[in-house]
């Protein structure tokens, strides 16, 4: 009989440092325990593929954590509601999620990303033209990492020279995104260093819009400086939290895609040499990595009003069974314990860009899906096919290093060899 302790022995489990190379059988645990409730976290945890792509489909489910009992609960309690002003909109919901999200986007329209191309194609050459077969190669250090931090520099006009500093605060931000407050109801170690981290990148992105204000230039933030939509522009609390989201998101995801990628082909016998030989492979390649070892392992949603998932829907609307969602409760979804559930994708450990395509959640769905997808994954193949054409027999050297994070797990340290 299913006690109420093992939701909570299963999540820290997850949080775990000591799982962080492979979660994949607690989240299997998860999975088979179904829907979990912690009442006294208000935390509800969804972790199958129907439940989890309902949840972001359903329009009661909001990305605003101001809307969660706890935070009120901690306004009540004397927290300041938005220390660092509005936060980028991946984190709010219509309508200013919607106008936001409308002027960012015209930076990831196709012809736009298509247009980075060839540029992207350079830095790829460039950052392999000192590779050489028989030497060990450091993935993460000589492509996965560069390679997106340098094509964000670049959209959004932050100088490259720049890159070490915001790295690493974005890379302490990224942390921040673990659910320990959910879980444990701690914020965890390391809380004060975030908080740094946040204050010098935000004051750092104003510093950069005065520059951009001066002297403005072809790049995405001079654009949202100046942009106007229906007599509409941007405050510049809301270009820093713009800028601060799409460096992290357009930078983090990606270097875990990349490298992910290149574990996946390495530990299944044949399919490096397969894309090797046929670079038209690593779209479906991307496709699985996606499902298989998403860079983004799990997403947080609030239940905006009382909601029921699952359960069986009555014509007249009327939901029978399934699990209700008080209003105000955090909402935990583990999409990548979604991306494996059985009842949703057949021998779901194993990793197989021949399957026929599986639909997954790697770039979310519904009105927040990811901006960046198309620009992640064209970067993405254009590093994975150079890589295996010009070493079609390299093999992994040793085991991955993996950063601390939780939701964007990802390695640290990828040594092949090249052959």
């Amino acid at each position: 009989m299913t006690t109420a302790a093992e939701p909570q022995s299963l999540l820290l489990q997850m949080l775990a440092p000591e799982v962080r190379a492979d979660p994949y059988p607690v989240y299997a645990q998860i999975l088979a325990h179904g829907p979990m409730q912690l009442p006294g976290n208000n935390l509800t945890v969804f972790s199958s593929y129907a439940d989890c792509d309902e949840v972001l489909r359903h329009p009661d489910a909001s990305s605003d954590r101001l809307k969660s009992t706890a935070a009120q609960r901690a306004i009540a309690d004397g927290a300041e509601a938005r220390p660092f002003g509005p936060p980028g909109f991946l984190f709010l919901d219509p309508p200013d999620h919607t106008r936001l999200r409308r002027l960012v986007s015209k930076a990831f329209v196709p012809k736009v990303v298509k247009a980075l191309e060839p540029d992207i194609v350079t830095m790829v050459d460039g950052l392999l033209r000192e590779a050489e077969a028989g030497a060990t190669f450091e993935a993460i250090g000589g492509l996965a990492y560069p390679l997106p931090v340098a094509v964000i520099c670049r959209l959004l006009g932050v100088p490259l020279e720049d890159e070490p500093q915001f790295s690493a605060a974005s890379a302490l931000l990224a942390q921040s995104l673990d659910p320990f407050i959910s879980v444990t109801g701690s914020a965890g170690s390391g809380f004060e260093e975030r908080m740094q981290a946040a204050r010098w990148l935000r004051a750092y992105l104003r510093e950069l819009i005065a520059r951009r204000r001066r002297d403005p230039g072809e790049d995405l933030m001079s654009g949202l400086i100046h942009v106007e939509e229906s007599g509409d522009q941007l405050t510049e609390d809301e270009i820093v939290a713009t800028c601060n989201l799409l460096l992290a998101a357009g930078h983090e995801t990606t270097v875990n895609l990349i490298a992910n990628a290149i574990l996946a082909l390495l530990r299944n016998d044949g399919q490096w040499a397969a894309l090797a030989a046929d670079p038209g492979r690593a779209a479906a390649v991307i496709e699985e990595t996606l499902r298989h070892d998403p860079p983004v392992q799990l997403v947080g949603r609030i239940a905006g009003q009382d909601m029921t998932i699952g359960g069986e829907r009555s014509d007249g609307g009327n939901v029978a069974g399934g699990v209700t969602v008080p209003k105000g409760d955090n909402i935990l979804l583990l999409t990548a314990a979604a991306h494996r559930d059985p009842d949703h994708v057949d021998r779901p450990d194993g990793f197989d860009p021949d399957r026929p395509v599986i639909r997954h959640l790697g770039f979310g769905k519904g009105a927040h899906f990811c901006l960046g997808a198309p620009l992640a994954r064209l970067e993405a193949t254009l590093a994975l096919t150079a890589l295996t054409s010009r070493f079609p027999d390299a093999k992994l050297a040793a085991e991955p290093v993996y950063k601390p994070n939780v939701t964007l797990r990802g390695m640290s340290e990828l040594s092949i060899t090249l052959a």
